[in-house]
């Protein structure tokens, strides 16, 4: 299983461009479609605090935001040193 999570939904382009972006900085990821997961999307609710946007983004189940935060993260050399974390 990964350890990095997004949820996202099927119609958000920031998800894809998201998803590509982790493709390629060779991180894998597991996606959870809220919208089409009932299960996904009260984790989702539940992890996030009640977030109504998408995409957003779990690292060992701990909540990092959406796509502004990974990318800071990614600029900012920390997203290398979490996903290296055990």
């Amino acid at each position: 299983m990964a350890r990095l999570k997004v949820y996202s939904t099927g119609i958000c382009p920031i998800c894809d461009k998201t998803k590509s972006l982790l493709i390629k900085w060779g991180i894998s990821y597991e996606e959870v479609r809220v919208d089409q997961d009932q299960d996904g999307l009260r984790e989702f609710s539940q992890i996030t605090n009640g977030a109504r946007t998408v995409p957003q983004i779990t690292i060992d189940d701990k909540w990092i935001g959406g796509f502004t935060e990974l990318t800071e993260l990614h600029m900012e050399d920390e997203l290398d040193h979490l996903m290296q974390q055990d």
